[in-house]
Order: structure tokens, then C-alpha cells, then sequence
């Protein structure tokens, strides 16, 4: 393998990466040419949105060629290209052979929900002290744990009664928070998500943890849950309020994440014609809300 190494300015990360697919790289990175100094830039976005810019102002780009010869003939073409003004080749060097798939998995350790709930990849032993785990490892859907967000929603259900409950997570992204209400004894559990991959991949992760659960798009959710998840992110969460309160069942219980803090106020703006969430839990920055639908009267 070949790293070929870039120096460009902001406005040619994305040219210059369409550019190096189009040359047959196996990967490109984009990191910040300035980090570890005084000049490094904070560029980040919401989980499951892409981060506000391409690139920082100067980004150092990494393509990762399988023969020398590949990079060699990438950076000759690049730099005879009118859009690499401004950019900079700084080297093509050999990168040493190492184990990719030990080194990946030596990344991802076991996740503590609770101090008896774990979220464990297959490649490790569970903790001595889990008494329940959700086998999952990291891949393409949201919600493998290692987000407050998912945590967060997760040490809601180990707290709260869905034993015999009817649960729907709706945004089910890997199925995290369905598997964990079906471990916690939830009898019917409805996964949602637009995106089909999420639904594969939601009814795998199922099967490995052997629990049962419905998995599908959105139209999948039909009538009332004791329980409603949904972590997803504030403005989609805005949206679908009417939706979302709609399948509460009466005395059951709505619970958000995705929010942060500076968020809460418009949250329970958007939800106060159904219910009223308050703030249950909070994580760096990020907060869980939950409301409880009132029980109908004769």
C-alpha cells in the first residue's frame, strides 16, 4: 500500500476527492493540516448529518493507493490540472503491512449502559460484571452504542418497565434501542427507518442477538405503543411530533434523544400541543426527554 499525501485549501477537498476515486484510490482521508496548533479548527456536525464544510482551510488529504505506480501516476495527473492551484503534493510513502482487522477491532472496546448492561462487540468476552448485553458491532446504521444519545435511551429502557409492553423505535438506524426493549422483555417490538439498509441491517443485528422484532419502513407502525423511541435529531424530531404522539398509547411513555441542551425549549414548544416532555437525562451536551401521554378518563 501507498499513502499520496495533499496540501489544499478548503474550496478543492471536494474536486480533488472526486478527482482521486476517479484515479482508482482505495480510500481518501481529510484531516486539518493545522491540527495539534494554534491554528486548529473545530469541524464536526450532528450524528447521522455530514459536517458543515467539505474540509478545514488548509486540509491535508491521505489516498491510499495498492501499487506505487498508482499513486505515482495520480499526483502527476492531479498536478496537471487547472483546480490544483493552491494545492501542494507533499509525498508518496509506503505504508507498513499491519493486521487491518485487529487493529480496527482493538479500537472498539465493550460500552457500559449500566454497570450490568453492556453493549459488546462479537469479538469480545462481556464484561464479568453484565448481566445483560447487546452483542453489535460497529457498521454503516447509527447506534452502536458509543454515542450518549444511544446510551442514554438505552439506560432509560434498562430503567423503566416494558416488560409485556408493545414498543416502537421509530429511526431504528442498527436496532439498538428495539433490541434492547425485546432483551428487556418488551412482547411486540416495531423498528422504523426511511432507510432500507437500516431495516437489513436492524433484522441481522436481531438475529445475533436472538431476539424477535418487526423491522420495516415507516408505514410498519400501526397503532398504539406503551412505548415510543425515537433518536434521531431535533428537527426531524419537530417534524414528526404529531406522528409520534399519535402512536403513544394512554399512560405510555414518548422518549427523544438526539437533542441538545440549547434545544430543550424548542422541543417542548413543538410537542406541548400533545404532551410535555421534561428533561430525563443528560450527557455531554446532549439531553433525553421524555413525556408520559395522560390515560383516558371513562
Amino acid at each position: 500500500m501507498f499513502e499520496l499525501n495533499l496540501l489544499c485549501p478548503e474550496e478543492r477537498v471536494d474536486v480533488l476527492s472526486d478527482a482521486l476515486d476517479a484515479l482508482d484510490a482505495l480510500s481518501v482521508s481529510v484531516e486539518d493540516a493545522d491540527a495539534q496548533t494554534p491554528a486548529e479548527q473545530a469541524l464536526f456536525g450532528e450524528p447521522g448529518m455530514p459536517p458543515p464544510k467539505d474540509g478545514w482551510q488548509r486540509s491535508r488529504m491521505v489516498a491510499l493507493f495498492a501499487q506505487e505506480s498508482g499513486a505515482k501516476d495520480a499526483a502527476t495527473l492531479l498536478q496537471a490540472q487547472d483546480f490544483f492551484d493552491g494545492c501542494r503534493l507533499l509525498g508518496i510513502q509506503a505504508v507498513a503491512d499491519q493486521d487491518w482487522v485487529r487493529l480496527t477491532q482493538s479500537q472498539f472496546a465493550p460500552v457500559e449502559v449500566t454497570p450490568d448492561f453492556w453493549i459488546v462487540p462479537t469479538w469480545h468476552e462481556p464484561p464479568a460484571q453484565a448481566k445483560q448485553i447487546i452483542r453489535l458491532d460497529p457498521g454503516l446504521a447509527f447506534g452502536t452504542g458509543t454515542h450518549p444519545t444511544t446510551r442514554m435511551c438505552l439506560r432509560w429502557i434498562a430503567r423503566n418497565p416494558v416488560q409485556d409492553q408493545r414498543v416502537l423505535d421509530y429511526g431504528c438506524g442498527s436496532g439498538i434501542l428495539a433490541i434492547g426493549a425485546a432483551k428487556y422483555g418488551a412482547t411486540r417490538v416495531d423498528a422504523v427507518d426511511i432507510d432500507e439498509a437500516a431495516v437489513t441491517s436492524t433484522v441481522l443485528n436481531a438475529q445475533a442477538n436472538g431476539v424477535i422484532l418487526t423491522a420495516g419502513l415507516p408505514e410498519t407502525a400501526q397503532g398504539l405503543y406503551q412505548t415510543v423511541l425515537a433518536n434521531i435529531l431535533a428537527t426531524p424530531l419537530k417534524v414528526l411530533a404529531p406522528l409520534l404522539c399519535s402512536h403513544v398509547a394512554p399512560g405510555g411513555a414518548l422518549v427523544l434523544a438526539g437533542i441538545l441542551e440549547r434545544q430543550a425549549e424548542e422541543l417542548q414548544a413543538a410537542y406541548a400541543p400533545w404532551l410535555q416532555l421534561d428533561v430525563a437525562d443528560a450527557e455531554d451536551g446532549w439531553i433525553l426527554m421524555t413525556a408520559v401521554s395522560a390515560v383516558a378518563v371513562i
